[in-house]
């Protein structure tokens, strides 16, 4: 267990949490959610001990154990990955190591058998003879092999690296489990493995996650940072989101009714309070007026972009037909006769489990790339709007600010046009004048969005687009592709947004096999 009591934190002149007095509770895993800036991550570093408090206290339970999920992929560059996944249990790490050295001494004596013997008995206690099996059986879950263990840290990816830290937090059952991003970079195999080891999990756990699928199959209660407070519910997101709102619409309702009920109060005195045989009603009303109270509601931190996609003439039935497609990158074959076909109506998902292979396509499909061989031919009433993975350079050089950017895109100019679109997509007032080269990876994300909305396209190409996004915008930009009337290509490691976008699938690695009108989840055999 996990409590903390009167945590308050100022970051940067801004105060993120006051007074806030939680209970994580074993047997549950909690998802902390909030909007972009709420302090999510901070409060994560706060329980973890890596900032230090101003005001309050945090207390776990005696003798319980702490994993946190590290970020830092280059930290242990210098062990392999055996050593850097049993390093997750500090103690039993240390232990190992302490046996090692006794046992590595040339002048081993009574004294270090004796305390060999000890360390030895600890060992056993610690469960220390199964650690490297169980490591086995958790880089197995994430997809990595047993040829790994011995690998240096070094040599891997930065996909691989994730995995190996994830395996270091969940290892040997820590009694509480700290995961910032756990979804991350992982693959749909992974992430479901993921998904099933935290529903066995006994122990507490507190997540961070951008992915509705995963908060809603992993969470028994949702963590939520507004207010500056921070309110805990039973259920996982859906069912918090859904009472949330039910909550937020009935202190609206009240808050109305109070406000006419005072209005009606302050009539009936202004009317009858000089008539003599009305004054013991008027008293009597004025009375209910100063005992009725308006409810306090806060704005939240929370804001939901708007985003709409309208093509500007429809498609005809001939979308797309892509044949015997090649390509080589730096010495390797990253498109391999690729071929395909796309029809009116078709939101298809491409799906691989090296990125490089749908960036390279898509870049291909945009002309940003041409292929060594191989044709595309679009349908002659198709026009195309495309979201890269990586949208740098759209922004680097800083000489707009949004205003000037977004007009370069659209055909109508006037200016309330654009600082209305921009609004829409929460730029509002001087945020319009901010400079391109500024902004965050969220911000460039909702910019790209409004690029492709004044574009007026029939065809949607997006590489990745729930990168960099909260929740909010995630929602937005996954109820905008339900309801766009036009084709859509695209890639996400967002389950939800996958299942609800996606009628038609792709899969590049099973030499492109066409899985045409299934659902998302059938094809995985999730359903």
């Amino acid at each position: 267990m996990i409590s903390t009591s009167n945590v308050s934190l100022t970051f940067g002149g801004q105060k993120l949490f006051e007074d806030v007095n939680i209970k994580f509770t074993p047997g549950n895993c909690y998802g902390l959610i909030g909007a972009n800036g709420a302090g999510k991550s901070t409060f994560l570093k706060l329980l973890a001990g890596d900032i230090e408090l101003q005001k309050g206290n945090i207390s776990i339970g005696p003798g319980e154990r702490m994993s946190v999920l590290k970020q830092d992929q280059f930290a242990y560059d210098d062990h392999t990955v055996m050593e850097t996944v049993l390093m997750g249990n500090e103690a039993l790490f240390k232990i190992m190591q302490d046996k090692d050295a006794l046992y590595m001494k040339p002048d081993f004596s009574d004294a270090d058998g004796m305390k060999a013997a000890e360390l030895e008995a600890e060992f056993a206690e610690m469960n220390g003879w199964e650690a490297e099996s169980e490591v086995g059986v958790l880089l197995a879950g994430l997809g990595l092999d047993t040829s790994f263990s011995e690998r240096p840290m070094s040599e891997l990816k930065g996909s691989e690296k994730i995995k190996v830290l994830l395996a270091q937090a969940i290892f040997g059952e820590p009694d509480i489990l700290l995961l910032d991003e756990p979804t991350n970079h992982l693959d749909i195999k992974a992430k479901d493995w993921l998904e099933h080891f935290l529903l066995n999990f006994n122990n507490t756990v507190i997540v961070v996650s951008h992915d509705r699928h995963f908060l809603n199959k992993v969470c028994t209660q949702i963590a939520d940072i507004d207010f500056g407070k921070i309110t805990t519910y039973a259920g996982n997101y859906d069912f918090w989101r859904q009472s949330s709102e039910l909550a937020q619409n009935l202190r609206n309702n009240q808050n109305k009714k109070a406000e006419e009920k005072a209005k009606e109060l302050k009539a009936f005195i202004a009317r009858f309070s000089a008539n003599a045989s009305k004054s013991k009603q008027a008293t009597s009303r004025q009375k209910q007026l100063e005992k009725l109270e308006l409810i306090d509601l806060p704005p939240s931190t929370r804001k939901y972009p708007y985003i709409h996609f309208e093509p500007a003439r429809e498609s005809g039935k001939d979308i797309l037909n892509v044949e015997s497609l090649n390509k080589t990158i730096a010495g390797k074959q990253i498109l391999k006769d690729v071929s395909f076909t796309l029809s009116k109506g078709d939101k298809t998902i491409f799906i691989t489990e090296n990125e490089l292979v749908t960036t390279t396509l898509f870049k291909i499909l945009a002309g940003e790339l041409e292929p060594d061989s191989g044709t595309v031919n679009w349908g002659i009433t198709t026009s195309q709007a495309y979201f890269p993975k990586d949208n740098v350079s759209y922004f680097e050089s800083g000489e707009y600010n949004l205003i000037e950017w977004l007009r370069r895109y659209s055909e109508d100019q006037h200016e309330p046009y654009i600082r209305g679109l921009l609004g829409q997509l929460l730029f509002s007032g001087e945020d319009a004048f901010k400079k391109t080269n500024v902004l965050s990876g969220g911000e460039r994300v909702r910019c790209m969005f409004a690029r492709m909305m004044v574009s007026g396209a029939n065809v949607l190409m997006l590489d990745g687009p729930t990168n960099h996004l909260d929740l909010e915008s995630i929602t937005a930009i996954n109820d905008a592709l339900v309801r766009y009337k036009g084709n859509i290509l695209f890639t996400s490691h967002d389950h939800e947004f996958n299942q609800t976008v996606a009628n038609r699938v792709i899969d590049l690695d099973a030499r492109v096999l066409d899985a045409t009108y299934i659902s998302y989840d059938e094809y995985l055999g999730l359903e």
